[in-house]
């Protein structure tokens, strides 16, 4: 067990840490400027070259950056290296059908891997454990983040990827895995069923610590899962996790064992916390929208992205040891996006399939229920009153595949019959949110 993977990068006095983001940032910032035209474009419009950036407060200066642009510019528009040095793409939701592609270089998934090595070790992990990765595999990053991490401290990784709760429990006890890493709502049910089953936490299983993120979740989730799971019981607990395709995938931010907030490795990223209206810059201790710049990656860097998660910035030192600054909790988004088992959902990217099918018209509802801990979605959408040879039935069936095949994730789509869902003069309430 070690509490840390790199203990002089992140017990780095501030001063010195400070130092070293500043020298990084002039890099990244010439690294763009040299190798992509749309940051040049943005440079010039905004009256500034590399050379005016000489101090961390002169960040300031330099445009922000949102997701549009990457949906507007995919799928490598953003790209800043050859072709040649890209060895892996990841990609998520976007917001119109598109997802969001990113790629990497060899130098940026080694910068990703060491700062998953970090987050194991902060947690209490170390090379004697065995991790179960039950995070999704493929074009999702959360798998392959969290799966060469923990092989990066020496773990033994068991990739069960998500799903299939009954082989994930059988395993659990034959494997005496003794880290977990999911969504918290997969989690949730992972603990739900082991009660039901009857299972002796402290005696069949052997599991310490879960890693969890992916979707917002409440310090009360965090106490069912803690206790559900036998966590505490081993010696360990549960730990909040911070990551975006958009910066690496996981990795961004995690706790360590005192659980007062995520630290965010300063030595790859330098972060704001802005108002999201106005983009001024909020004190540390404020709550606002989060804003981050890469400082190490080569293939998609991003200088001042919005990421649209609101937080608060903590910057007084850990009683870990640790010198990064913290964030607490996500608080939740400044846009509309909806946040469904750990994928991230747009209402317009529902509407980009339903505009496909002629025989349906506009008006849609988005229902969002509980099901125990898993949220799902319900979608009520309308049939045009026009001869058709489709069915309500086949059109249902039809949506339920092309809306898993883009948001991978089910959704129950019920095909209403003409002119029978609700219409509004003003703005239109496509969701209603239950889950509260």
């Amino acid at each position: 067990m070690s509490k840390f993977w790199n203990e002089k990068i992140e017990t780095m006095p501030v001063k010195d840490l400070q130092t070293l983001q500043m020298k990084k940032l002039k890099a990244q910032v010439v690294h763009v400027f040299e190798n992509n035209p749309i940051y040049r474009s943005k440079f010039k419009n905004a009256g500034i070259t590399p050379d005016d950036i000489t101090t961390l407060a002169d960040i300031g200066k330099i445009p922000f950056s949102v997701k549009d642009e990457l949906r507007t510019q995919y799928p490598i528009g953003l790209q800043c290296v050859p072709q040649e040095q890209v060895v892996r793409y990841h990609m998520s939701s976007g917001t119109t059908g598109k997802p969001i592609c990113c790629g990497y270089t060899r130098e940026d998934l080694e910068t990703w891997s060491d700062m998953m090595a970090r987050a194991f070790c902060a947690t209490g992990g170390g090379q004697q454990d065995i991790f179960q990765n039950a995070y999704g595999y493929g074009l999702f990053t959360g798998g392959l983040g969290f799966h060469y991490g923990a092989e990066k401290v020496g773990m033994s990784v068991i990739p069960t990827a998500a799903g299939n709760t009954s082989r994930q429990i059988m395993i659990m006890k034959d494997m005496k895995t003794t880290i977990l890493g999911c969504t918290p709502s997969y989690a949730q049910l992972l603990g739900e069923t082991l009660s039901r089953e009857g299972c002796d936490m402290e005696h069949e299983l052997f599991l310490r610590i879960g890693l969890f993120g992916a979707e917002p979740w409440t310090e009360e989730l965090r106490d069912r899962v803690d206790k559900t799971l036998g966590l505490s019981a081993h010696g360990g607990g549960a730990f909040d996790h911070y990551g975006l395709t958009e910066m690496c995938g996981p990795g961004v931010a995690t706790e360590c064992q005192n659980r007062c907030g995520l630290h965010i490795w300063a030595d790859h990223f330098l972060v704001e916390i802005i108002d999201p209206d106005s983009g001024e810059s909020v004190h540390p201790g404020e709550k606002g929208e989060l804003v981050i710049t890469t400082l190490s990656k080569q293939c998609n860097p991003f200088l001042r992205y919005r990421t649209r998660d609101i937080t608060i910035l903590h910057e007084e030192l850990c009683a870990c040891g640790r010198t990064h600054p913290r964030i607490e909790k996500i608080m939740g988004r400044s846009d509309d996006m909806l946040i469904i088992r750990g994928v991230n959902v747009f209402p317009s990217q529902i509407e980009y399939v339903l505009l496909q099918h002629m025989e349906l018209a506009e008006p849609f509802q988005i229902i969002i229920n509980k099901s125990g801990p898993l949220d799902r979605l319900l979608l009520k959408v309308e049939q045009r009153d026009i001869t058709s040879p489709l069915s309500r039935n086949d059109l249902q069936e039809i949506l339920e595949v092309e809306l898993k095949d883009s948001l991978q994730i089910s959704i129950q789509v019920v095909v209403e019959a003409p002119n029978t869902l609700p219409r509004f003069e003003g703005k239109a309430r496509r969701i209603i949110d239950n889950r509260s």
